[in-house]
């Protein structure tokens, strides 16, 4: 193919290939070698043209190169990594969850099939240590790495992330901060019902969740609490069987378990 293509002279394009990362495990075309030093169809201008005679179609039309579009993907998932605020949480992943321990099974099964294919709501529920929020953080990872626009927040965090902006040095406007959680592609809601419990709180939180209800925008939460105790406008469109699915994690501890297990096997 080589013998085919004419290649521009590197110098003539500002191109880098030193794109900054986040901690975050690197894809295939991400972990090759710096494209101006290896590439051996454009040798790093990211682009190209075909050796074609001058009245073909093609004739001195630049065509970009496959190194310079795995590095627009790579730009595109740093962007979609540093938004989802999964920093803390990178680790968290099926790989990662012991599916063996008794009475995660089911959780498990819907939580790796809702990650695949995100639609409508997940609901997550088990006490204290269960792994609930190890699934929710799965799930949002995994939403991450197929390019799904994905933000996962503690509720409590959430309503902080909401008033910080009301700060004077706040470099974004409320309106478009709580615009974005309501309409993001997937939002993940870890621990609900441990929110406070002030008007403005409660409100909020209703708002975003019943944005998200009429628009049937894929949602996961996790809570420790009876749907009873949470504010019943929310609980009821949990509820609802048509929108949202609901699996309960029977195991009795799964953090302890699991950190027995590691120690046990070192």
């Amino acid at each position: 193919m080589e013998k085919n293509l004419r290649r521009i002279d590197p110098s003539s394009f500002s191109i880098s290939a030193n794109i900054p990362r986040a901690n975050m495990p690197p894809s295939s075309e991400e972990a090759a070698i710096p494209m101006e030093e290896t590439c051996p169809i454009c040798k790093g201008a990211g682009y190209f043209c075909m050796d074609v005679p001058i009245n073909d179609p093609n004739f001195g039309h630049l065509i970009t190169c496959q190194c310079k579009l795995a590095e627009k993907e790579g730009r595109q998932r740093d962007k979609l990594w540093q938004q989802s605020n999964l920093q803390a949480f990178e680790t968290k992943n099926f790989d990662t969850f012991n599916s063996h321990i008794v009475g995660v099974n089911e959780s498990f099964a819907r939580a790796k099939a809702f990650a695949q294919a995100p639609k409508g709501w997940l609901l997550l529920v088990g006490g204290y240590g269960c792994g609930k929020t190890h699934l929710a953080a799965a799930i949002a990872n995994e939403a991450v790495r197929r390019e799904y626009q994905t933000i996962f927040m503690v509720v409590p965090d959430l309503l902080d992330y909401l008033r910080s902006t009301f700060g004077p040095n706040s470099e974004v406007a409320y309106d478009e901060r709580f615009d974005k959680i309501r309409s993001i592609q997937l939002l993940v809601l870890d621990d609900l019902g441990a929110e406070s419990s002030t008007a403005w709180a409660r409100e909020k939180l209703f708002q975003i969740i019943n944005h998200r209800y009429n628009n049937h925008l894929p949602t996961v939460f996790t809570t420790n609490v009876d749907l009873d105790k949470l504010d019943p406008r929310i609980a009821s469109r949990l509820l609802d069987v048509e929108l949202c699915r609901q699996t309960v994690i029977q195991a009795k501890d799964y953090r302890q378990t699991t950190r027995n297990n590691n120690i046990r096997y070192k």
